[in-house]
């Protein structure tokens, strides 16, 4: 098997350098502006992305297959039991196949070692759809949303409000890289992975207590996401959090008066954030959401070096 670079993948954010996000974030606006202009190019005419899905998807699903037919690419949908990974081949011979077939593998799954595994194993390009530990192509939407309501992304912070998860991860690591504030609000026991914290605090970036209002004082961005999802499914874990981690306006009150509410969606609505918060003037989430599909497209640009 060739040996690719290091970089090749997107498995955390960690494997991207800051110019490289921002690179990505300002060619994602372009392709932004060129699709809603009619005049996209077929950067990605005769390549091929399979899509692994361990788990049920929206916006990855639909974000990643739209944005590879209007670059002129084609994408596969497969399932474990579309794989004869349901009868027992392993994940690395499964990578070493695909590599031979198609030109960039996406993968959506519970475990993020089965994602490092099938990165070790390919000879091309592997990008985290999302794992039990990391969503970073949710944070590069993120970033580019910012970007366009706030005109940049020097001098601004960050408040994420809740569940230290996956999102949460990742979104250290991209604060990290590109020197953003952030202060994580999180009920104790709760916390992102200790090593994730230790690089964030280590860039000076990151604050973490138990104090929404805290944390949310002076921010331009307030962020949350749920409080019970497919990697943890206990509804009795909502108790940990509510009231006192859900976003509502008066807790959007006390950021800046210009800040912008985001959630990475689904939503569980008047949980983790009321329904006159995701729904009112502040909100950007239908921003965020559709720059996956952009900031995607970007990134497949970016890593198969068109």
């Amino acid at each position: 098997m060739t040996k690719k670079p290091h970089n090749i993948d997107l498995l955390t954010l960690d494997e991207l350098e800051s110019k490289e996000i921002n690179n990505i974030i300002d060619l994602a606006m372009d392709l932004k502006k060129q699709q809603k202009k009619g005049n996209e190019k077929p950067l990605l005419q005769n390549k091929t992305l399979a899509m692994i899905f361990e788990k049920p998807s929206t916006r990855t699903r639909v974000s990643f297959e739209t944005g590879m037919f209007q670059l002129g690419g084609h994408a596969l949908t497969l399932s474990p039991n579309d794989l004869q990974l349901s009868r027992g081949e392993s994940i690395a011979d499964t990578a070493k196949t695909l590599s031979r077939y198609v030109n960039v593998i996406m993968a959506r799954v519970y475990d993020h070692k089965l994602l490092e595994n099938l990165a070790r194993n390919s000879s091309i390009p592997v990008i985290n759809g999302l794992s039990d530990s990391y969503h970073p192509c949710q944070i590069l939407a993120d970033f580019m949303t910012i970007k366009e309501h706030k005109k940049n992304l020097k001098k601004i912070k960050i408040a994420w409000i809740g569940d230290g998860n996956n999102v949460c991860n990742s979104l250290i690591l991209g604060c990290a890289k590109l020197k953003i504030q952030l202060s994580v609000a999180v009920p104790d026991g709760y916390e992102p992975e200790f090593d994730i914290v230790k690089i964030g605090k280590d860039a000076e970036v990151l604050e973490v207590s138990d104090n929404p209002e805290a944390a949310v004082k002076d921010a331009d961005v307030v962020m949350t996401d749920t409080f019970v999802s497919i990697h943890n499914t206990n509804s009795d874990r909502v108790k940990k959090f509510l009231p006192k981690f859900q976003v509502n306006q008066s807790l959007m009150n006390k950021a800046k008066k210009d800040a912008i509410f985001m959630h990475c969606l689904p939503a569980k609505r008047d949980q983790e954030v009321t329904s006159d918060v995701i729904d009112g003037s502040q909100s950007v989430v239908w921003d965020e959401a559709e720059n996956r599909l952009h900031v995607q497209k970007a990134l497949l640009v970016h890593l198969l070096g068109v």
